[in-house]
């Protein structure tokens, strides 16, 4: 299980160093992709190919879901992890979240999601504003 935030700088040359923990669950090589709400995205192998089945199954008869596969699957790439635990972020990805020199790292169950560190303050704020309403909708369905 991936959990956690972990604050670390970009460099010059767009890599960004995987916290060990981080490294210890996800492996040597993975996949990036395009996430949601301008993040980037990093799976296992394993657990890309479980995403990317669940998109497989997806209709290309419907335009929000060929739309959607489209947005995941032509955004990913392969990355592997270099000698000293950095990750190398390609330019295409690095626009698409706006990565400037202070990212974040998040543990997100499955996968983590690299952010930019203010886009990131401000996401998070406003989630930690409406917890209690997430959480009442979260138990209407069950779920918690």
């Amino acid at each position: 299980m991936l959990i956690g935030e972990y604050t670390h700088t970009i460099d010059t040359k767009k890599r960004v160093s995987l916290p060990a923990k981080f490294r210890g669950a996800i492996g040597k090589k993975m996949i990036m992709t395009r996430g949601l709400d301008n993040c980037i995205a990093i799976y296992s192998l394993s657990g890309w190919k479980k995403v990317s089945e669940k998109l497989s199954n997806l209709s290309m008869g419907q335009s929000d879901q060929r739309s959607f596969s489209r947005f995941m699957l032509g955004g990913a790439v392969e990355v592997s992890v270099d000698s000293i635990g950095r990750i190398l972020v390609p330019d295409f990805l690095k626009d698409y979240a706006k990565l400037k020199t202070k990212v974040v790292l998040t543990g997100v169950n499955d996968h983590i999601e690299i952010w930019d560190e203010k886009t990131w303050r401000t996401y998070k704020e406003k989630i930690e504003n409406s917890a209690d309403m997430l959480a009442e909708k979260l138990g209407e369905i069950g779920v918690i």
